[in-house]
């Protein structure tokens, strides 16, 4: 048993070494990515520390730490980010690990909290460099976003007979033209709205 605790002993300190030394590089390129997703002036920390017990991935726990306003001081990241900055903050990370790990199926709900314009167009490439190894599933109303998909879905809401019922189901092309051009155009869709969004479905389809 003492042998055992001792190789296991060892096992993670080498193991902690290796996570501590590459935390620093880790945390810098995920920050770069974060800047591109609309995170200005953003620090980031991954903090090592010992979780006082042995597990299949020894005895280190990691915690993020962030201060996303210059000024401010660090603060564990589920302290600091609402939900759908955690969701950018979790595209910046799967963006830096998309050549590295093997997870078949990422969701993103609500990507699209707080962003617009270009920063919408920037999530969106990074979410198609991501579901080029693997299927992402992303809920957005921007169209910025909805463009870059291979495949739409619409989720619809109906009621009658004194109950509600969640619908989906698969859009054809000239339907996700015409759900693109309803999130563009909101209840007045005109022949230019139309026109347009036909035009960010092909050019998102020449991008992929």
């Amino acid at each position: 048993k003492e042998k055992a605790e001792e190789a296991a002993r060892d096992a993670s300190e080498r193991l902690g070494a290796m996570r501590r030394e590459s935390a620093a590089a880790f945390a810098e390129e995920i920050r770069r990515q974060m800047s591109e997703l609309n995170f200005l002036d953003t620090r980031l920390e991954i903090r090592i520390s010992d979780s006082g017990r042995y597990s299949a991935n020894g005895r280190d726990e990691a915690e993020f730490f962030l201060a996303v306003n210059p000024g401010e001081p660090m603060k564990p990241l589920a302290a600091v980010a609402s939900g759908g900055e955690l969701s950018r903050i979790m595209l910046a990370v799967k963006t830096v690990l998309a050549d590295r790990e093997d997870t078949p199926t990422l969701i993103f709900d609500e990507i699209d909290a707080g962003i617009s314009g270009i920063t919408a167009d920037r999530v969106a490439g990074k979410l198609r460099l991501i579901a080029k190894n693997r299927q992402v599933i992303c809920i957005t109303h921007l169209p910025q976003i909805a463009a870059a998909a291979d495949i739409h879905f619409l989720i619809e809401k109906n009621a009658g007979g004194g109950t509600a019922r969640t619908d989906i189901r698969r859009l054809g092309y000239d339907e996700s033209v015409m759900e693109l051009a309803r999130i563009l155009g909101g209840s007045k869709i005109t022949d230019n709205i139309i026109q347009s969004a036909g035009e960010m479905k092909d050019m998102a389809a020449r991008n992929r």
